[in-house]
């Protein structure tokens, strides 16, 4: 059995699979480390959203594969989005790779790993037709273990005109319910207690298979869950949001009052460009039902700054939009160029230094609204999971409700006995620091 050393990267969707990919090389009998010079497999789960994620999963394997080298090393494997992308270009600009495994073949990971391990004489291949769903229940947790992360559906048909997702994960199709249900027990019976239900696009879930939006009776199923304490929803468009989901939320004592509500832009001219199906008055008039129902509501959005065609005046809406709406979290990607969508042959392609100047103004814009609403939240009384402790200044630091991990505001408030990650206390804000809030125990 071998000594593997795993690097994931990318979004949240492919730390799953990677969790994933770790149970079934445990159940296979191997063993890890978190030094990759130690370890005899190396394994990298890679993406390839946008160019910077490709530059940086190229640049890993290319780190990684000086432990061929300079290390233990003895096979090197790429997994994911990268791998799947370019399955015909990947083994022969990177021919330090020993095999790939497509998006839909992670389930191959063990026998890829012993194959790769006999040293064939070519690089090895597992890909699986992209409408094929793996099924996979062993999972390793890398989130600490009081949350994680439960993948409810894979792929998209949605065909935005920027996005190569629907090519590197190929069509919507649900995780049966009673498989979700079965998968989140487990999680909630090895000591998670937040569940954050995760897809391309959650709010389609069930559609594939049952003909009917089935997130409101997944939710529901979900609740019934005993030591669960909080679901929270991302990546729900705007135009498949109904008014059932709306209430079930808004009903729910386990539901956070959390919506990540991707709208790329506010100009009704560029969203028809990029092939959304909303417009701004639509997803205003959506998000003040929302918060009628859920005055608390904490709402995320994405931004894509420098689309083609963008106008200096398309820019300014999506500023004046930004101070409108007053987003609690909002980020913006600069606009890349992907190969193999409708936008790459788009007239009016804006220069890169134009690009990242309006993401910075957005940015700032949004930086000037979230720091406001941080100081008003003085005062205020949250529940907070711990995330961990801070020896050297004495604090704990967690999150509430209306902060997802790793892309949201922290919670820092003195210790009160409550080290362990995962313990809940009952804080009141007595300040805010940037985009985090301070706050006493009560």
């Amino acid at each position: 059995m071998a000594l593997v050393y795993f690097l994931s990267l990318g979004c949240d969707k492919n730390l799953t699979d990677s969790e994933a990919m770790l149970g079934l090389l445990a159940k296979a009998g191997h063993r890890f480390t978190e030094d990759a010079s130690q370890a005899e497999v190396i394994v990298v789960n890679t993406c390839s959203f946008i160019g910077d994620a490709k530059e940086e999963s190229i640049d890993a394997i290319l780190e990684m594969a000086a432990y061929k080298e300079n290390g233990r090393c003895r096979a090197l494997l790429a997994a994911g989005c990268l791998a799947e992308r370019y399955q015909k270009e990947i083994l022969q600009e990177l021919p330090e790779l020993d095999g790939v495994l497509g998006t839909s073949a992670y389930e191959h990971i063990a026998e890829a790993v012993e194959e790769a391990l006999k040293k064939p004489a070519a690089p090895l291949r597992y890909y699986n037709n992209l409408s094929y769903l793996p099924l996979v229940r062993e999972r390793i947790l890398t989130t600490g273990g009081h949350y994680a992360y439960l993948k409810i559906a894979e792929g998209c048909d949605k065909y935005c005109s920027y996005c190569a997702i629907p090519f590197v994960r190929g069509p919507y199709r649900s995780l049966p319910l009673e498989e979700v249900v079965e998968q989140a027990r487990r999680l909630v019976e090895g000591g998670v207690k937040e569940l954050i239900l995760v897809a391309q696009e959650t709010t389609l879930y069930g559609t594939d298979l049952y003909g009917s939006k089935k997130l409101p009776e997944l939710l529901r199923r979900l609740e019934e869950i005993e030591g669960l304490v909080w679901i929270r929803l991302l990546y729900g468009y705007p135009e498949e949001i109904t008014e059932e989901l709306i209430e079930a939320m808004a009903s729910s004592d386990k539901i956070c009052h959390y919506l990540d509500l991707p709208i790329q832009h506010a100009a009704d001219t560029v969203l028809a460009r990029m092939g959304r199906r909303t417009n701004r008055r639509e997803v205003t008039a959506l998000i003040g039902r929302l918060r009628e129902k859920m005055p608390d509501l904490a709402l995320r959005t994405t931004l894509i700054a420098g689309f083609p065609g963008e106008t200096e005046e398309e820019h300014e809406e999506n500023l004046r939009f930004i101070r409108e709406i007053a987003f609690d979290r909002l980020g913006v990607f600069s606009y890349s160029r992907e190969e193999g969508t409708a936008a790459y042959k788009m007239k009016g392609q804006v220069p890169k230094k134009t690009r990242e100047r309006r993401r910075r103004e957005l940015m700032l814009a949004q930086q000037e609204v979230a720091f406001a609403k941080a100081r008003a939240m003085k005062g205020r009384q949250l529940k907070v999971m711990v995330e961990g402790y801070m020896p050297e200044e004495g604090v704990c630091v967690g999150r509430s409700y209306m902060d997802a991990p790793e892309v949201d505001g922290l919670v820092f408030f003195p210790d009160a006995g409550l080290k362990e990650s995962g313990d809940f206390a009952e804080i009141r804000v007595s300040g805010a620091r940037d985009y985090d809030l301070l706050g006493e125990v009560l």
